[in-house]
C-alpha cells in the first residue's frame, strides 16, 4: 500500500466533499448540505480561509486534515487549529491518520506556530488515545464553548 500526503488542489473537491460526508457519519452527524458543500470549497480553494492535506493510497483518497489559523495574544504567535483529521474506516490503523497529524505538526512548525489546537469528542477513545500517545495533553483549565448560527441571532437582539 503506497500512502502519499500532499496539500490538497481545486481539482479535488469532489474527493474532499465525499470524506466530510463520511467523516458526518461517522460522527453520527447530518452531512452538509448543497450550499455548505459549495461554501467548504469555496473557503478552502479560493477564499483560502481553511488549508487541506489530503492522503491518498495508490491515487485513492482516503483521508484528510483541514486546519487554519488562528492567534495568541499572550504568545504574539499564530495557532494552528485542527478542525477535522479523519481516514476512511477500511483505512484505519495503518498509519494515515498519523502521518496526516506529523504533517500539521510539520506545517505548525512551519509557519512558526506557538501552538496546535483541536478537540475530541469525548466518546472517541481510539483518537483521544492516539493523541495522548502522541504526547499531547487534555486541557483541563478551559472549557469549549459554541454559539451556533441560531445562539448568534438569539444573542444579538436582546443581549447587546
Amino acid at each position: 500500500m503506497k500512502v502519499s500526503i500532499r496539500k490538497a488542489k481545486r481539482s479535488d473537491s469532489r474527493d474532499f466533499v465525499k470524506l466530510v460526508v463520511a467523516l458526518a457519519k461517522f460522527e453520527h452527524l447530518a452531512p452538509p448540505t448543497s450550499s455548505a458543500k459549495r461554501r467548504l470549497i469555496l473557503d478552502t480553494f479560493q477564499k483560502k480561509r481553511l488549508n487541506l492535506f489530503l492522503a491518498f493510497v495508490d491515487g485513492r483518497a482516503v483521508g484528510y486534515a483541514l486546519y487554519f489559523f488562528t492567534y495568541s495574544s499572550f504568545l504574539a504567535l499564530p495557532s494552528l487549529y485542527l478542525e477535522d483529521l479523519f481516514v476512511l474506516e477500511q483505512f484505519r490503523g495503518v498509519g494515515i491518520g498519523k502521518k496526516l497529524f506529523v504533517k500539521c505538526i510539520e506545517e505548525a512548525k512551519r509557519q512558526d506556530c506557538g501552538r496546535m489546537e483541536w478537540s475530541v469528542l469525548t466518546w472517541n477513545r481510539k483518537a483521544i488515545d492516539f493523541y495522548e500517545k502522541m504526547g499531547a495533553r487534555r486541557l483541563k483549565e478551559w472549557h469549549y464553548y459554541r454559539l451556533d448560527r441560531k445562539g448568534i441571532s438569539k444573542a444579538l437582539p436582546n443581549k447587546l
